[in-house]
């Protein structure tokens, strides 16, 4: 006996029905290239997927010569940005986040081995372009704005050019070879850095060098003074000046015992190096909890990890020759802490004050028409642009974080509205495409490898010297990397458009050029866009 075989699914009447297919077809695919989180997150607006692409097909320079057409300091910034592109990254909704970070790194270092330099201007465009401050901001903007054509000279007024990249980082962290080599390919793309050259009279220097527009990069090198009763014998010193002299090589003599005041980046760096200069205890004393301290979390933990200790909710009340005074806070309803009459004794033999740094800007006070906000330079937040006409300012000098990376982005921000000021255009308005999200994408193309690890020193190791804490990836481990990146919301050409498609209607354009649609045959039954895994494919309505 034979029994008929049916299919469990019903065929459809094509006459009658819709949905996936029809006698019409009522939508279409289309490419599209969305935002990745990662770029989007990036302060200095790096395209980090198609550089991570390039290190993916092994062509390391290509990959770095992307990279810097956003950022002049790939070398830098892999080892001292916070990474918010790892905090966005997609990848770390499946296993862990991608290791951009040590990659852009691996980039920078490779570019510094084998000598690798920026591609000169074509043009020179008559303009002359003043820089002051030779930190990050003011060199980034420097870079971007000779790479348009433009004569770029930076005064700066210490003896060598990098600000708070050098004089505020500790070596353990950014050797200072590293910042040599970068600064130094500036300088050979035709930068001119004059050093030990304070500003006083802007408005005379522009004119005396006949320059058509200035970008003020000042740093925030000047501490914030919180009055501390103290008796003759306690020794107290500024967090930036004890890390400036550290990195200028001076040896300052702090005791065994040192206490830091403040919660930031700079008190967890001022503790570290406490401790590589010989301090057998190193605390810090904060205010406020462990939730509420503005250093970045990693900074805290590499910290305890050498062996500071961290007070939490505890404000110095007084100093004298035996140590401190520390009276125990408590958070009230609103979360600000207030004092309990409670107090508690802490030797040391040195306090560093690392309670916030602010912006060197008096010099500006002297111009017409210059508005601020406290030592904060009031610009336009599109253009930087400050409220008198060819003055633009950026990093530490203008709100925003005061990070390496956010002042580089600064950079390349002011000198693209430079170079749109002095050539009499309006500033065109900024247009994003949609960010791709990670429910947005097909994750059964991705298998789950979990990221490199960065080789580092053991802490015991560490405080004996100011060596480089965490090293770099090998190729392998480099090229590793790169391939777990999704690439959200682009194309990599993996094919499974073109396998999937039941009407040969995908063409494949060769390596590198992507695919399109023939649509005589497309039928819109969405096979392509149901499996592409990195929602590089939407379909729309058929027009």
């Amino acid at each position: 006996m034979t029994t008929e075989r049916r299919d469990i699914t019903m065929l459809p009447d094509l006459a009658t029905s819709s949905g996936r297919v029809g006698p019409v077809r009522t939508r279409m695919p289309i490419y599209v290239d969305l935002l990745p989180p990662c770029n989007n997150a990036c302060p200095a607006g790096e395209n980090c997927q198609e550089w991570l692409r390039l290190v993916k097909e092994t062509d390391p320079e290509n990959a770095w010569r992307q990279l810097v057409r956003d950022n002049p300091f790939p070398a830098i910034h892999g080892r001292v940005c916070y990474h918010p592109c790892e905090t966005a990254c997609n990848r770390g909704d499946l296993d862990q986040a991608v290791s951009i970070h040590s990659v852009e790194r691996y980039l920078g270092d490779m570019a510094i081995a084998h000598g690798w330099r920026f591609n000169h201007p074509r043009n020179n465009t008559g303009y002359r372009v003043l820089v002051i401050g030779a930190g990050p901001a003011g060199l980034s903007a420097a870079y971007h704005l000779a790479r348009l054509g433009h004569e770029v000279e930076i005064h700066d007024a210490g003896e060598k050019a990098g600000g708070m990249m050098r004089y505020g980082i500790p070596e353990y962290r950014l050797p200072r070879d590293v910042v040599d080599a970068e600064i130094a390919r500036i300088e050979e793309l035709g930068v001119r850095i004059v050093l030990n050259h304070p500003v006083s009279d802007l408005m005379a220097e522009q004119k005396e060098g006949n320059f058509d527009a200035v970008f003020v990069a000042v740093g925030a090198h000047l501490s914030r003074r919180v009055e501390i009763p103290s008796v003759d014998a306690g020794h107290m010193v500024d967090a930036v000046d004890f890390l400036r002299d550290v990195a200028s090589g001076d040896k300052p003599i702090i005791g065994r015992r040192v206490a830091v005041y403040g919660g930031g980046n700079t008190a967890m760096d001022a503790a570290r190096t406490a401790r590589r200069l010989g301090a057998e205890d190193a605390v810090i004393i904060y205010r406020r909890t462990e939730a509420q301290m503005p250093a970045h979390k990693e900074e805290l933990d590499e910290a305890e990890r050498e062996g500071v200790q961290v007070h939490w909710l505890r404000t110095i009340n007084q100093m004298d020759a035996e140590g401190i005074e520390v009276e125990i806070m408590e958070l009230d309803e609103d979360g600000k802490p207030h004092g309990t009459g409670r107090f508690e004794k802490l030797a040391a033999d040195t306090v560093i004050m690392a309670v916030g740094q602010v912006a060197d800007t008096g010099f500006l006070r002297k111009i017409p028409g210059m508005q601020f906000n406290g030592d904060i330079v009031r610009v336009d937040p599109a253009t930087l642009m400050t409220d008198v006409p060819g003055i633009f300012a950026g990093g530490d000098a203008v709100p925003s974080e005061r990070t390496v990376t956010v002042g580089v982005g600064h950079g390349k921000r002011a000198a693209k509205q430079i170079d749109t000021w002095l050539n009499h255009q309006n500033p065109a308005p900024r247009v994003k495409h949609p960010i791709v999200h990670f429910d947005d994408l097909h994750l059964w193309y991705f298998g789950d490898h979990p990221r490199e690890v960065q080789a580092e020193l053991d802490p015991s190791e560490r405080v004996v010297d100011f060596g480089e804490v965490v090293k770099g990836l090998t190729e392998d481990e480099a090229i590793f990397e790169a391939r777990r990146c999704l690439s959200c919301g682009n194309c990599f050409e993996c094919d499974g458009c073109f396998g999937s498609c039941p009407e040969d209607a995908i063409i494949k354009l060769g390596k590198g050029h992507r695919y399109r649609f023939d649509y005589e045959k497309c039928t819109g039954c969405g096979t392509c866009y149901e499996q592409c895994p990195v929602h590089a494919i939407e379909m729309i309505p058929e027009r």
